[in-house]
């Protein structure tokens, strides 16, 4: 009986979607050359696959391994995309999140009926 419930809840749970890059992507996103993505494969610091003879690195192993390493995440903000990150910042507040704008659920509310 348990085999089944264990088997609902695998099925209803949506598998993780994957994201791959090459080590030349990965580079540029990180602000690193190449070859330090090619060193963090070869200590298998970071995951990847080889699709038609190219190393396809899995991004989430790739971040996790950047922020292990203080000199590869400086390099993130610094040179890589995190640069970017204060751009893309809204600032209009027509199109910013404002908690007051933000309508919240109701919440249950229990009624009780007193019947004589």
């Amino acid at each position: 009986m348990e085999d089944s419930k264990t088997t609902l809840t695998n099925i209803d749970q949506k598998p993780k979607e994957m994201i791959r890059v090459s080590i030349s992507e990965a580079a540029r996103l990180f602000g690193v050359n190449s070859q330090t993505i090619r060193r963090a494969i070869s200590a298998q610091e970071i995951t990847y696959v080889i699709v038609a003879g190219r190393y396809k690195v899995n991004f989430e192993s790739l971040v996790k391994w950047s922020q292990h390493h203080t000199t590869v995440k400086n390099k993130l903000a610094n040179k890589g995309i995190g640069q970017f990150v204060e751009k893309w910042k809204i600032k209009n507040p027509l199109y910013s999140p404002n908690p007051k704008s933000i309508t919240k659920q109701p919440t249950e509310e229990k009624i009780t009926t007193k019947l004589d």
